[in-house]
């Protein structure tokens, strides 16, 4: 603002800042940029890589890398060969049951309800690979298989996928367990196995949502015999 004077007028002059109109027309425009920038995603970078950890089940690499958003960043990763889970029932009666096995958990340090499962071996295909894990395991051969489920446990440090077969037409047999393996096994009622689920007794990811999905197939007619 200035103040001049012309003869016996005085005369108010105001200057308008450019600025806000310049402003206004770039925030305009952002949504248009951000929507341009959104198509044109660049593709993963891995920009170095370390092995930090190696063992006989997994290993661990910190990387460095340029994500499709752009974003570079430091990510560890667990890297895992991939594991199957068997949602093994037998429906033969008027209910059906689910096998599930209890074993001692370290990392939990505590005993867990759980689908038999187990890692995929190298070069090993994954309905191979639950087969033998059920046979090891339980004892226990199916006639009939079906994949129902296929996820990541925990995608934001591990790359492990996780692959739910259901099983049926069961045939009991002698278990083969690891030297580290101790495990029972017991048919229980999928009545008794969702309340386990939701009073807190179930508590392995991979279980609930095994046990889950079967109610849900069941409820909607997608396990009928055939």
């Amino acid at each position: 603002m200035r103040l001049g004077r012309s003869g016996g007028y005085l005369i108010l002059l105001v200057d308008m800042p450019a600025k806000k109109s310049s402003a206004k027309q770039s925030h305009q425009r952002q949504p248009a940029e951000r929507s341009r920038s959104k198509g044109k995603r660049q593709r993963l970078q891995v920009l170095s890589s370390k092995v930090v950890y190696k063992g006989p089940v997994f290993s661990v690499t910190s990387d460095r890398v340029q994500e499709p958003s752009g974003i570079v960043a430091r990510r560890d990763v667990v890297h895992h060969s991939g594991s199957v889970v068997i949602l093994a029932v037998d429906d033969t009666g008027a209910e059906p049951l689910v096998l599930l096995e209890r074993q001692y958990r370290y990392a939990a340090q505590d005993y867990l309800w759980e689908l038999p499962a187990g890692s995929i071996d190298p070069r090993e295909k994954a309905l191979t690979g639950a087969k033998r894990e059920l046979l090891e395991e339980t004892g226990y051969h199916a006639k009939k298989w079906k994949r129902a489920l296929f996820f990541y446990p925990s995608p934001g440090f591990l790359n492990e996928t996780m692959a739910v077969y259901l099983a049926r037409e069961l045939t009991a047999g002698e278990a083969e367990p690891e030297p580290d393996e101790v495990i029972e096994c017991e048919l229980t009622p999928l009545s008794r196995a969702i309340a386990m689920v939701f009073s807190g007794k179930i508590r392995d990811g991979k279980t609930i949502a095994g046990v889950l999905w079967l109610a849900e197939s069941l409820g909607r007619g997608q396990c009928a015999k055939k």
